[in-house]
This record gives structure tokens, C-alpha cells and sequence, in this order.
């Protein structure tokens, strides 16, 4: 159980601001032997709710916005919310990227976007990025046996 709580802190602080990898966790717990499946599940609720945590930040900030030391002025976010209200929620699918996916959900916060569908399409893009590092994990292995 220490593996998979493991992974999800690791995932969890992933998808915060902070630099951190948890793909190497993830490949490492599944060399060693632990479940896909849940490997799987405990890295997307971790990364899923890690980057809940930046949409809330950003929500919280724009009570903030008629400060004066405030990070972004109202000209500025007009045309941001213009972009975001036809492109940005769907932008979240990509919130797994390693550069700039953790902006997005804290961009989205910003903008107010509803929680639920950020939410489900994090997750939706985060669960996808870990199926495929599963995947190539998996197709590796197969390789290196069918090689021996």
C-alpha cells in the first residue's frame, strides 16, 4: 500500500507548480511487480487532484485582482478570457503536458472554468498520459522478451 500512496503523493506534486516527475515512480513501481491498475488509478487521482489544488489557487487569486501587486491587470485578462471562453476549457485535455499543463488548470481557475468539467477533463487527459507511459512500459517489456 506504501507504493501506491507513494505514487499518488508523487503524482499529487506533479501537478502542482513544482517540478517533479512521476512517470519515474510509476515505471518504477511497475517494474516492480505492483498492479498496472492500480498503479494507473492511484497516479490519476493524485495528478488529478494535484491539479485541482492550482485551479483553486487561481479561483482564489482574482479576489485579489483590484490589488495593486496583483500578477495580471484587467487589460490583460480580457482578451485571455475572450481565448479561454472558445478554446480555453478544452485546452485541459493537455494539462498532462510537462511544460505548461500545470499553467492551464491554474489558468482555468483564473477564468472561472466549472470545476466539474475541469475536472473531468483532466482527468480525462491525465489518465490518458499515464495509459500510454502503462502502454510503452508494456510494449518494452515485450520487446526485451520476445528479444532473450
Amino acid at each position: 500500500m506504501e507504493g501506491y500512496l507513494g505514487l499518488f503523493t508523487a503524482a499529487f506534486v506533479a501537478a502542482t507548480l513544482l517540478p517533479f516527475y512521476s512517470e519515474l515512480a510509476l515505471v518504477g513501481l511497475l517494474a516492480a511487480g505492483y498492479d498496472a491498475w492500480l498503479l494507473w488509478l492511484w497516479a490519476t487521482a493524485g495528478n488529478t487532484l494535484g491539479a485541482a489544488v492550482n485551479y483553486v489557487i487561481g479561483r482564489w487569486l482574482m479576489h485579489y485582482q483590484d490589488r495593486r501587486w496583483f500578477p495580471v491587470k484587467e487589460r490583460q485578462l480580457r482578451p485571455a478570457r475572450r481565448w479561454y471562453a472558445r478554446w480555453g476549457i478544452w485546452s485541459l485535455l493537455m494539462a498532462w503536458l510537462p511544460v505548461g499543463g500545470d499553467a492551464l488548470t491554474f489558468i482555468a481557475g483564473l477564468m472561472r472554468a466549472p470545476f466539474w468539467l475541469f475536472f473531468v477533463l483532466t482527468a480525462a487527459g491525465k489518465g490518458g498520459r499515464y495509459a500510454v507511459v502503462l502502454l510503452l512500459y508494456a510494449l518494452g517489456v515485450a520487446q526485451v522478451e520476445q528479444a532473450a
